[in-house]
């Protein structure tokens, strides 16, 4: 007994001594583990770095799109320390063009040369900025195949949540999925492009309010949702919505080119067609057939399909979600707190379409849009599906998940 007392006095007069020696070891430990992890990590990277690069070999242009107020400042270093090193490992020639201010990326899109490879640092607003910026240009038929990567360093980045987080190996691996695109163009201004959808109600305004509620903590939500309540009940919306149904979706180009015919088949195919040249048909075009409804809504969104972009569906289409103007308080509660985790949500009372374009007339004065959660002022617009538009980098294994998920 005396041993273990005198064991204990001197544990209590050299504490910072004793404390040392317990967690060194386990410090070491630890270190270890994380460079075994930091040196697997790298494996599939060298294979890149090893690839030789012959003289006459040009060196992919990747251009990256930062936007260095994201992530609180702290979106430069994150990606000269993580993402920079290991693109120029894999013998790419990178060219980093930071935004100064907001929506400098769609000008600076405008004047870009042609990458081989487009990267978006930043979130929701950096990478609507870019894209709407893409696809105004005047060769956007062209500028739309270079593959995107997305890096998610912004407050809002709804993409990686609800689509993908591509890595920097799948990047470099150039595994991409095709997106869709929504083309909402109002009456006067140049149209805007987005990923995700639009939204346009109660359960949007909310949303704006919950940073007043702070001090509540876990309940801010639903104590928004309720004091909205207080101050305007029942909250509908009243609109005309022109639409037209999906399109049937046209066969998926060939990712590799044929091989060439013989040279004597082709001397044999062009004089067949100069003897007897093909009669070329004026094409029918069907009239445009356009259904019509007004609505009274609590709030609308239109939203792509790019939840699960790798899913192959038979019509091309975008989804229209009205929710009912019946609710009851409790229940706007509860689907408002449920659309704050999932905005592209429908809930079960809601009533869902699908459509290839739509045309959304508005009251004067009917508040804001958000748009990719970047806000806009509302006014009527016309909303057009472009399917496939654009392609994003996606791993294979995430490619993987998302059609187990489906099934």
């Amino acid at each position: 007994m005396a041993r273990v007392l005198k064991v204990l006095r001197t544990l209590r007069n050299h504490w910072k001594k004793s404390a040392l020696a317990v967690f060194v070891p386990i410090f070491r430990v630890d270190v270890e583990h994380c460079l075994k992890i930091f040196i697997s990590n790298l494996f599939p990277f060298q294979e890149f770095g090893r690839q030789l690069i012959l003289p006459q070999e040009q060196l992919r242009k990747a251009t990256v799109i930062l936007n260095p107020a994201a992530c609180n400042g702290k979106a430069n270093n994150l990606f000269e320390k993580n993402a920079a090193p290991i693109l120029h490992l894999a013998g790419m020639e990178v060219k980093l063009v930071k935004t100064d201010y907001e929506g400098q990326a769609k000008k600076l899109m405008e004047l870009m040369e042609h990458p081989d490879l487009l990267i978006v640092a930043g979130g929701d607003g950096t990478l609507q900025e870019v894209i709407t910026g893409l696809l105004r240009r005047s060769d956007q038929a062209s500028f739309s195949k270079i593959p995107i990567g997305f890096i998610p360093l912004g407050s809002q980045n709804s993409l990686s949540q609800m689509l993908i987080v591509p890595s920097t190996l799948s990047i470099l691996k150039g595994e991409t999925v095709p997106l869709d695109v929504l083309q909402i163009k109002g009456e006067k201004d140049q149209p805007v492009f987005a990923l995700i959808g639009l939204r346009w109600g109660s359960f949007r305004d909310v949303a704006t309010s919950f940073s007043k509620y702070w001090y509540l903590g876990p309940l801010k939500t639903k104590a928004a949702h309720w004091f909205s309540t207080l101050r305007e009940w029942p909250q509908n919306r009243q609109a005309s919505l022109s639409f037209q149904m999906p399109t049937p979706r046209p066969p998926d180009e060939p990712t590799e080119r044929p091989p060439r015919p013989w040279l004597l088949r082709r001397i044999i195919h062009r004089l067949q067609h100069f003897w007897n040249p093909p009669v070329e048909e004026c094409p029918q075009e069907e009239p445009e057939h356009w259904e019509q409804k007004e609505i009274s809504t609590v709030e609308l969104s239109i939203m792509t399909q790019n939840r699960n972009p790798a899913v192959k569906r038979p019509e091309d289409s975008m989804v229209v979600c009205m929710e009912p103007d019946s609710l009851t308080v409790g229940e706007f509660i509860a689907i408002g707190s449920e659309k704050v985790k999932d905005p592209a949500q429908c809930s079960v009372k809601g009533q869902q379409l699908e459509a290839s374009v739509c045309q959304l007339g508005l009251p004067q004065g009917g508040g804001f849009f958000n748009i990719d959660n970047e806000e806009y002022e509302a006014m009527p617009v016309e909303v057009r599906l472009l399917p496939r538009k654009l392609r994003f980098f996606c791993s294979a294994e995430r490619r993987q998940e998302l059609l187990t998920h489906a099934h």
